[in-house]
């Protein structure tokens, strides 16, 4: 099994702004971009361009919405990697092929050592781990490892694809582990939230939450939840039909 460290001098992460995200894609497709572009790309495609299109994703976006008497909501939830403190993902593997680094906290895969065996997909509840059929190992976003400590590049482009392609700003980036960061400033003047906190893995990223509307939808008021594509469901408030609707989809 695979150790973690002890503490790391960073914990680097994305803080993601439910509130302005339009669910638009532009994070999942320039990550999709990004990680299958050169010869060094790590993400493979099966039949990018035919009638099935599909491959590995390392970053998804699911839409619902929530409703009160008289007013509705859409809701964009962006999920990947969570970069957490204490991952599954890591102490299960049996190669230590899935790692957690010191320097800053980043989670990552060695694909050179990763056998495919699939344990740490099954042991992270937010689905952030995929199987590549191409190279038979697993892959996971990496926070641009290769963009973010890129001297080559300008400095506004030292930042994950997302972060940078995203049209509303909605994606946050930085070291969560400094209280001045502005990533720590603004996750404690929105009260930002961790997904799935009962599984005690810690994760880095956060989300904010949805803003009350002065004219429209207040969280306060949200009495229903109808995701896109279930039916509708009773619930108690906006933050629990969020976070509970992404347990549903995200554990396994």
């Amino acid at each position: 099994m695979t150790s973690l460290p002890e503490a790391t001098n960073k914990k680097l992460g994305l803080v993601i702004d439910l509130d302005i995200c339009v669910g638009c894609h532009a994070c999942a497709t320039s990550c999709k971009e990004w990680n299958t572009s050169g010869y060094s790309g790590p993400l493979t495609d099966q039949d990018p361009y035919g009638k099935d299109p599909h491959g590995s994703w390392l970053n998804r976006v699911h839409s619902y919405e929530v409703v009160s008497e008289t007013q509705s909501q859409t809701v964009h939830f962006p999920r990947s990697c969570l970069h957490c403190e204490e991952p599954d993902c890591v102490t299960v593997c049996p190669t230590g092929a899935s790692y957690k680094r010191e320097e800053d906290g980043i989670v990552l895969v060695n694909p050179d050592t990763c056998i495919g065996c699939k344990l740490c997909s099954w042991a992270c509840p937010y689905g952030a781990r995929e199987y590549d059929l191409d190279q038979g190992v697993m892959k996971k976003c990496t926070l641009c490892v290769d963009r973010i400590y890129n001297e080559t590049l300008d400095e506004v482009d030292r930042v994950p694809a997302c972060v940078r392609a995203c049209p509303t700003g909605a994606r946050h980036f930085g070291d969560l582990g400094d209280p001045t960061s502005d990533v720590s400033k603004l996750v404690e003047e929105r009260s930002g939230y961790d997904l799935l906190p009962e599984f005690d893995y810690k994760p880095v990223n956060k989300y904010l939450p949805p803003r009350a509307r002065k004219n429209g939808l207040a969280a306060a008021d949200v009495k229903q939840e109808i995701p896109l594509s279930q039916p509708q469901q009773n619930s108690k408030s906006a933050m629990d039909l969020i976070f509970s609707w992404a347990d549903k989809k995200l554990s396994r």
